[in-house]
């Protein structure tokens, strides 16, 4: 496409995640300042291991589609790269396939011929139990050994690939790129690294810009931002008159989702922040410089797979009565010792598990509050079991046991909770678990080659 390094590399993000969606006047203004580039993340494992194991996307499709159109009718007409990373959400083969239908539907109706690159980030188990046979496996914190038995019951098993693969695919002159599961900055980063430009700074500004104007102040999901990368440094602009950028809120999404603020790791190396500085220049921008990249000895790509481990069923309740509120944990332990007690030959008492909102929902057994204040609780009632049956049978038993449990000190008859849904019990359906979260060493197998199809 004859790119070349110019004093300045400008990279639109239209919005957090692909589906979030974003103001037209927002990227009509990002249009005006003639970017080098538009990418997006479309994808997280925020949402949990659901979307992955399950194969389905956690964004609407209309709404990527929606997202998309703006994008590729942009891209193609004024010969713009577009890159999407982690198509589908999570990044697997069948979401991957998901999002390259809805490009098809929107090249049809718009009647746009361009060249696209997919890039598959599945990763065969035959190759991660080979990995682990020869040592190349390494957990991350707070997850179990890898075994083999794992990975045979992991349904779709992916890793995060770098800035390379992308690149493969520009350099053969595609305009549109689809990406399986990457790494957050990569997409936004491919580009200018293949250019020339520092690939510390580019992947900081990646870093930065997968998602948007959330890094911006009031912050959102779904609106534009602008990244300018020049030779020594790179600018963080909003593309709204509600938003800017400032120091804080710039340094405060680059340690986003990471737990060491000076390193900042992906695919054969990290990002070092150590002499990294923001910097001010007015009219809501922030000037950012010091980043650098620094290779690891190994090239290690981020493994990701889930595994399904049963059914759930829940029912949500309420209660304000100040007794029961004062025993809460002795009651809940009480209905659980209970259920247990009429079924002691098929105790399911462990698949059982109570969610008390208000007191220590959120936090669980990490919740530095030993007593409540609240005048109310919402008590989310949770069953998970083997089949959907037992789950919801489950669930039944402790939401009938709790309703009319006849606590100590109780006045009231009638009932201990309040239903805001009828039925109140509801099917959850499968679940899922993350049975792959390691690090591995593809011992130089490519394993992410860039279909290239024209469309």
């Amino acid at each position: 496409m004859g790119w070349i390094m110019t004093d300045e590399f400008r990279v639109l993000s239209p919005t957090a995640i692909l589906g979030y969606g974003f103001p037209e006047s927002s990227f009509r203004k990002g249009m005006e300042r003639n970017p080098h580039l538009i990418a997006v993340d479309a994808g997280s494992t925020d949402p949990g291991p659901y979307y992955l194991g399950a194969g389905k996307a956690f964004t609407n499709r209309a709404f990527v589609k929606r997202d998309l159109r703006y994008m590729l009718r942009e891209g193609v007409k004024n010969n713009i790269p577009v890159v999407v990373g982690t198509a589908g959400g999570s990044g697997a083969s069948v979401h991957l396939e998901w999002c390259r239908q809805i490009v098809l539907e929107i090249a049809a109706e718009e009647k746009l011929s361009f060249k696209m690159g997919v890039i598959p980030a599945d990763v065969s188990k035959e190759t991660v139990k080979k990995a682990l046979g020869e040592g190349r496996i390494t957990p991350l914190a707070c997850v179990p050994e890898l075994t083999e038995s794992l990975v045979d019951e992991t349904t779709y098993l992916v890793a995060q690939i770098g800035p390379e693969p992308i690149i493969q695919a520009l350099k053969a002159g595609c305009n549109v790129v689809l990406a399986g599961r990457c790494y957050d900055p990569a997409c936004f980063a491919a580009l200018p690294i293949m250019l020339g430009y520092d690939e510390g700074l580019a992947l900081h500004m990646g870093k930065i810009l997968e998602c948007a104007a959330i890094a911006a102040t009031p912050g959102s999901g779904a609106d534009c931002a602008l990244g300018i990368l020049k030779k020594d440094s790179f600018i963080l602009e909003a593309l709204s008159p509600k938003r800017k950028f400032t120091c804080e809120s710039a340094a405060a999404h680059t340690l986003y989702e990471k737990s060491d603020p000076y390193h900042l790791p992906g695919p054969g190396g990290a990002i070092n922040l150590e002499n990294c500085s923001f910097t001010d220049i007015g009219d809501g921008r922030v000037e950012v410089t010091g980043s650098r990249f620094e290779p690891t000895p190994r090239y290690l790509i981020k493994l990701e797979g889930a595994r399904s481990i049963g059914y759930r069923s829940i029912s949500i309740a309420g209660t304000r009565d100040p007794i029961m509120i004062g025993s809460i944990d002795q009651i809940l332990a009480e209905v659980k010792a209970h259920i247990k007690e009429m079924s002691p030959e098929d105790d399911r008492s462990e698949q059982l598990f109570f969610h008390v909102y208000g007191k220590n929902g959120v936090m669980g057994q990490l919740e530095p509050l030993a007593t409540t204040s609240s005048h109310e609780l919402c008590i989310v009632i949770e069953a998970l079991c083997p089949s959907q049956d037992e789950a919801d049978t489950l669930c039944s038993v402790a939401r009938s046991t709790l309703l009319h449990y006849g606590y100590a000190g109780r006045i009231s008859t009638a009932g201990n909770l309040a239903f805001p849904f009828s039925p109140s019990d509801i099917k959850m359906g499968n679940v899922y678990e993350f049975s792959v979260y390691h690090l591995m060493d593809p011992a130089g197998e490519e394993l992410f080659k860039p279909i290239i199809e024209d469309i």
